[in-house]
């Protein structure tokens, strides 16, 4: 599924494991991410944006990647599934604290790997009709910049508009707190914590420009 892919545990949380592929490169890497669970409850809950159309894009994204020819000095991308992103105790409007009740598999993957990753790219609710992704508001301002730059280089400007919207605290959070840049990309717009999350609200035309973008940006850093 991803190259080289493995498990790797979330210390504390034995029902937890984060996915970790890696592109073998110059260090310090870039980290290509998604959480790949999804709520607890309600029952019977989807999650199509909120969890798959971010997972399945690191994976595609992945595979693109490893087909291309990569120069000699290449950073190392790693492509990293977090696990436990939603709050073990189901919803996260039940959370006082999201950041430590929630992000168990981001934090524990920016504790085990300290000063190993240059940039961050975080692929959250990224596949819904009418998909716009400003910047969000805590993400690192010259690495959007690189990014809006890629998107106009695949022909997928219109997804990511000039601005900034809310600030969200999500899996990109560790990196930023450990000094990381990192970039959230998240349309904080869509219901993404309802039995409406279904495949019938995705566009694949979107999912496929966010991927793209995200290969452009990756194949320009150096």
């Amino acid at each position: 599924m991803l190259p080289r892919g493995r498990f790797e545990p979330v210390p504390g949380e034995p029902r937890l494991r984060n996915v970790v592929g890696t592109l073998p490169g110059r260090r310090p890497g870039i980290v290509v991410g998604a959480h790949y669970d999804t709520l607890a409850a309600p029952p019977g809950f989807v999650g199509a944006n909120n969890g798959a159309a971010g997972t399945a894009a690191v994976i595609e994204v992945a595979r693109a990647l490893r087909r291309s020819r990569r120069p000699p000095d290449a950073r190392e991308v790693r492509f990293v599934l977090f696990d436990g992103e939603e709050p073990a105790s189901g919803l996260p409007e039940q959370s006082a604290d999201f950041y430590h009740s929630g992000l168990r598999g981001s934090r524990a993957y920016v504790a085990s790997h300290p000063r190993r990753t240059k940039a961050m790219f975080l692929l959250d609710y990224i596949a819904n009709k009418g998909l716009r992704l400003p910047r969000e508001g805590t993400s690192s301002r010259p690495l959007w910049a690189r990014l809006r730059a890629a998107a106009r280089a695949v022909g997928a400007q219109r997804i990511f508009p000039p601005g900034s919207g809310d600030p969200v605290i999500d899996d990109h959070s560790p990196f930023l707190r450990a000094g990381v840049p990192a970039v959230d990309l998240i349309d904080w717009t869509y219901d993404g914590h309802s039995l409406s999350d279904r495949l019938d609200k995705l566009s694949r035309r979107n999912l496929d420009a966010v991927g793209e973008t995200i290969v452009e940006a990756v194949q320009r850093m150096r």
